[in-house]
């Protein structure tokens, strides 16, 4: 069985109500959940949530629920330990109905970016490379390179985040932001994931070890998880590249059809 696990949380100190925020007049937890309702080979979506608001939505979209514990609602718990809770919830559920997951598709309530399609290509990768841990959502960020990164030193100038000598001969280096090639950076739109990386979190690469090691692109534009206003007009821009209206969705008939059955 293949299920989604969505997280989303009460607190946050940069953008309170991100997760529930009208979005193309939808809360933006909505389209997550809509990618993975529409999606064919997922059999299941959970939200694992510790917000009443997170669960009223949740619940009128007919998902199954998960109580996140507070220990892990914190602004400091990490989203890998929730993930991993959630997992552990659904594959003992699953174990009293005799049935087992053969991956799970990770989502956040705030990254919105993602479509049905997306979730089944990463299902399709996976099951085409067995020895693949996950397929994630990525997007090319070039004006973001590690070449440009800065930090403070303690006189407070400005200097290279990431040694130069890093990225090779730094004679070779220039300021156009696509001479080192393409960056690709994880978006957190979605994370299909089989049970190992789940269950044997510390052997994950760094800083999302819920992929695993051996990690799959799903290359699309413009992914990213909402963490400032920011970033809501770029999320607008990106729905309605994608066939999102104030009133329509590309799932609509699909879910009609569904719900009839």
């Amino acid at each position: 069985m293949i299920c989604a696990l969505v997280l989303g949380r009460e607190g946050s100190a940069a953008f309170p109500g991100k997760n529930v925020l009208p979005v193309l007049n939808r809360p933006l937890m909505a389209y997550p959940l809509l990618a993975a309702q529409a999606a064919e080979s997922v059999d299941r979506v959970y939200v694992s949530t510790d917000s009443l608001r997170i669960r009223t939505i949740a619940q009128e979209h007919g998902v199954r629920l998960i109580d996140r514990p507070a220990r892990l609602a914190t602004k400091t718990a990490l989203g890998e330990d929730a993930f991993a809770h959630g997992y552990q919830v659904i594959k003992e559920e699953l174990a009293r109905e005799r049935e087992s997951i053969e991956l799970v598709a990770l989502l956040f309530c705030n990254a919105a970016t993602i479509t049905a399609d997306l979730l089944e290509q990463g299902i399709g990768a996976l099951r085409a490379n067995p020895e693949a841990d996950s397929a994630v959502t990525v997007s090319v960020y070039n004006m973001w390179s590690p070449l440009r990164a800065r930090r403070l030193d303690p006189d407070g100038y400005l200097k290279p985040f990431v040694p130069f000598e890093t990225f090779g001969d730094p004679a070779t280096l220039n300021c156009d932001r696509d001479s080192q090639g393409d960056v690709y950076f994880a978006d957190m739109s979605a994370s299909i994931v089989r049970p190992r990386c789940l269950e044997r979190l510390r052997d994950g690469l760094l800083p999302q070890r819920w992929m695993g090691r051996k990690i799959l692109p799903l290359k699309q534009w413009g992914g990213l998880d909402v963490d400032y206003p920011w970033q809501v007009p770029q999320v607008e821009h990106w729905l309605r590249a994608h066939g999102f209206t104030d009133t329509t969705t590309p799932y609509d008939e699909k879910l009609k059809a569904s719900s009839r059955r």
